[in-house]
């Protein structure tokens, strides 16, 4: 009780507000874990979402939704915490967020100070995969009421998984076939905990923050082998990029779509057999993510549930010549967003660039819970009202020593202090594939000075220490093994 009171006047909620109506409505948090936006409503037209689709069709996408680092640790915290990267000091994996932030109050733990009952399944954290698959990887205990963690027969069946480097599955390609069902997978165990949740909470007067996190896409790319059926390898096509493309760019740019040696200049049977994989992938989530979302619905929960659906960051399957995450591109930085529930119109399109630190603000926001007293992130219902709405105009992620700044027409990129290792400069209106940079072209000068002005801006910013939060910058000397 002590803990929760002291939630509440950290979070600055007060009991007697309007907030703690009856009608107040839950949130459903759904999270792929490396998804891109090769999905229907982002117009892919091979990969088949359905039940993406049809929740668009209900709310609201936002087609310029970017996370603030392309990496699944980095990503996950800055969300969870509503600050940047540069504020939560977590710039990679296995961190926990109180070894850096001790006293943060997180998305869930601010509904949890409103009386909501937060559940976790899954992966909303970072977690090694597969390896921590069925544990509690680098989790917030203080973030949940309860937590759950499926393990299904991917896990078992790890010896069956092709990989490109022998005993390595979660950091290089991998993919598997699968025999069974849906159901025998992690994410199918996942889909029907989460049934039984949403079951058991239509059945009382408890408000709810449910967090979903399904682990595919990520590698290994593991999904029953009907769903690869979907995706034959001859109708598969391999990005190329010509063979001096890295010359262009500057070295550390070079150096983010060359790090993965085993991934490079891939053998196109071999590359269609990985897209095919990862698509696969992504319509086995999409089917457990319609489990959800028909329990959703058939409990009656959907009429007063926000449901917010995203990805912890973009991936590359091929383009600039790179395969998986961690880069400065559009590819890494672009994340699936879609909101619906009360409040939110639906079937629209929101072209406002959005930050996923707008997700902790924005989802409070509509559940009438007050402001976040420390949160970096501009809410985003403004666009949920009224999709025309710009709520930014600009979205910055950062890798490494990198900063990147898209805009409505531009992205623009520099690598260490000031831009000493190198610019880049993309003209999406004639170049939204980012292969032609165009940094110190006299016919673009003014552009990006005024794109190094805006950048210098939001860096600044996005350094601040948050107001009344203790950060802690002890080196922490924690390697994970990501084998078996």
């Amino acid at each position: 009780m002590f803990f929760l009171l002291l939630l509440m006047l950290v979070s600055g909620i007060d009991r007697t507000s309007s907030c703690w109506a009856a009608d107040r409505p839950n949130v459903l948090f759904l999270i792929c874990d490396d998804l891109n936006c090769d999905i229907g409503c982002y117009g892919h037209a091979q990969v088949k979402t359905p039940n993406i689709d049809a929740l668009a069709n209900r709310g609201v996408r936002f087609a310029n939704a970017h996370c603030q680092y392309p990496l699944c640790g980095p990503s996950r915290a800055s969300f969870m915490a509503g600050w940047y990267p540069d504020q939560t000091l977590i710039h990679r994996n296995a961190i926990h967020i109180r070894e850096r932030a001790p006293n943060v109050v997180t998305m869930s733990q601010h509904f949890r100070a409103a009386d909501y009952f937060a559940t976790r399944i899954g992966k909303i954290y970072h977690y090694n995969v597969p390896l921590h698959i069925g544990t509690g990887g680098h989790d917030d205990p203080y973030s949940w009421n309860k937590t759950i963690n499926p393990r299904g027969r991917d896990v078992i069946d790890q010896d069956q998984v092709i990989t490109l480097r022998p005993g390595q599955y979660g950091g290089t390609l991998s993919w598997l076939a699968a025999e069974g069902t849906d159901a025998e997978q992690t994410d199918g165990i996942a889909a029907a905990e989460t049934v039984a949740q949403l079951k058991h909470h239509a059945d009382n007067d408890e408000n709810f923050f449910l967090a979903v996190g399904l682990y595919r896409p990520h590698t290994p790319y593991v999904a029953p082998k009907k769903y690869f059926d979907m995706y034959p390898l001859d109708q598969i096509n391999v990005p190329t990029v010509p063979k001096d493309y890295p010359q262009s760019l500057p070295a550390p740019a070079a150096k983010s779509i060359s790090r993965k040696k085993e991934q490079l200049n891939l053998d196109p049977e071999v590359a269609k057999q990985a897209i095919q994989a990862y698509y696969a992938s992504i319509s086995f989530a999409d089917a457990q993510l319609g489990l959800i979302l028909d329990a959703l619905q058939e409990t009656g929960l959907d009429k007063n549930t926000i449901v917010l659906f995203t990805s912890d960051h973009g991936y590359h399957m091929g383009e600039h010549g790179h395969y998986q995450k961690t880069t400065l591109f559009e590819n890494a930085t672009h994340v699936p967003l879609v909101i619906a529930g009360p409040g939110v119109q639906a079937g629209q399109v929101a072209e406002t660039m959005a930050e996923m630190v707008d997700f902790y603000p924005t989802l409070s926001e509509l559940a009438g819970l007050p402001k976040p007293a420390a949160t970096s992130g501009i809410s985003l219902v403004p666009a949920l009202q009224d999709s025309s709405n710009v709520v930014r105009e600009s979205a910055l992620t950062q890798f490494e020593n990198g900063y990147s700044l898209r805009t409505a027409d531009f992205r623009f990129t520099q690598w260490g202090k000031d831009g000493s290792d190198g610019a880049e400069l993309y003209d999406h209106r004639q170049d939204p594939a980012e292969m032609n940079n165009l940094a110190g072209d006299p016919a673009y000068a003014a552009t990006q000075q005024q794109l190094e002005k805006q950048l210098r801006m939001r860096i600044s910013q996005a350094g601040e220490s948050p107001a009344g939060n203790r950060r802690t910058t002890q080196e922490i000397d924690r390697q994970v093994q990501s084998k078996r």
